[in-house]
């Protein structure tokens, strides 16, 4: 099937639709973050290290992906580099020993630690454009979307 010029050039513009712009903003605060963060970790392998930071006690893989929003496998992955880093520990349950369990090492704490300044830092140098009452309205619309 042939698509003529003419048919798509309706009322739909990319730059107008939520996608694209979302995608675009994920981009610049990629960009930045990679910038300040200097390697240290990657954006997903920082909130996997801060999720399991703040759970109250050792939590399953399974549990942890999804408080990360993650699938298994790429889960697995992020924290096997986190493991090879000795930034996360994992241990057989107690209770059952067919589970693991994870929990952040003194390491993962220490490099937490290290690193939140620089994480709210990246969030300011992100939300630079914005006034304070954009900030907010932004942070509550998209808390809505997921």
């Amino acid at each position: 099937m042939t698509v003529d010029a003419a048919d798509v050039s309706g009322p739909y513009r990319l730059e107008d639709q939520v996608g694209f712009m979302l995608r675009l903003a994920n981009q610049r605060h990629m960009a930045i973050f990679t910038e300040r963060m200097g390697g240290e970790l990657t954006a997903v392998q920082f909130s996997t290290l801060v999720r399991l930071s703040e759970v109250d006690g050792p939590i399953s893989q399974n549990a942890l992906g999804r408080l990360v929003g993650m699938d298994a496998a790429t889960t697995k992955g992020v924290l096997a580099r986190l493991m090879a880093r000795d930034l996360v520990k994992m241990e057989k349950s107690p209770t059952d020993k067919r589970r693991y369990m994870l929990s952040t090492t003194q390491a993962g704490w220490d490099l937490i630690a290290k690193l939140m300044p620089l994480a709210c830092q990246i969030t300011e140098e992100t939300l630079a454009p914005l006034n304070a009452k954009e900030r907010a309205s932004l942070l509550r619309l998209l808390s809505k979307l997921y």
